[in-house]
């Protein structure tokens, strides 16, 4: 099978879900990034994803967008936002980090390096590790809002690994889904032509089937 990689800008999704040509995509990668521009397109598509059940991975930002996605159209969060992007939102779902609410010197004092995460038991994710203990770099200030948390679980949100305290959501995932799975970390920067991450051989895995059954119901 061909791979064929179709980089979409984030601000051209909107238009492309009205043209309906993302119905063609077997998988897509949800990067992290800085700044507002394109973030609507980053939910839009992560909406997409969810409900048409296309194999979906959401690298840092790509998380939070998943996140802020489920809050508004499936937990009734009506306006839910990241305070990154709307300061005033009804519903900060993605919010500053307790620990960054006084730093003036942006710098190097964002959550900058390798931390752990213990997944949950049975989860999609811990399967894809093969283990329930993992440890991962991060590059962020902003943070899944442990406030909102019980609701969105209660709306089905699997948050599927956390912090050793489990303060931190660090990776969620759906159970009813091919694949729609979010990390907080970046799993990329370990992945290697020759070793590539678990993430994302879970990811072309799910892509894979989806191709195929595309083809044999084509």
């Amino acid at each position: 099978m061909r791979v064929e990689v179709d980089w979409i800008p984030a601000e051209e999704v909107t238009g492309l879900l009205a043209e309906d040509r993302l119905r063609n995509l077997d998988g897509m990668v949800i990067p992290g990034g800085f700044g507002e521009r394109g973030i609507d397109g980053k939910i839009a598509a992560a909406g997409y994803a969810r409900e048409h059940d296309v194999p979906c991975l959401g690298l840092c930002l790509g998380l939070q967008v998943m996140v802020v996605d489920y809050a508004r159209n499936v937990a009734g969060l009506t306006g839910a936002h990241s305070r990154e992007f709307d300061p005033a939102t009804p519903h900060p779902v993605i919010d500053l980090m307790n620990e960054q609410h006084e730093v003036v010197d942006k710098g190097g004092t964002m959550r900058l390096g390798s931390y752990v995460a213990v997944l949950k038991s049975k989860s999609r994710v811990a399967e894809a590790y093969g283990e329930q203990v993992v440890r991962e770099r991060h590059r962020h200030r902003f943070e899944v809002n442990p406030s909102y948390r019980r609701r969105l679980e209660d709306a089905g949100l699997v948050c599927s690994g956390t912090s050793p305290d489990d303060r931190l959501v660090e990776f969620v995932e759906l159970a009813d889904h091919p694949f729609w799975l979010g990390t907080q970390a970046h799993p990329e920067f370990k992945s290697r032509p020759d070793r590539p991450h678990p993430l994302f051989l879970e990811l072309v895995g799910a892509a894979a089937e989806r191709a195929w059954g595309r083809r044999l119901h084509a």
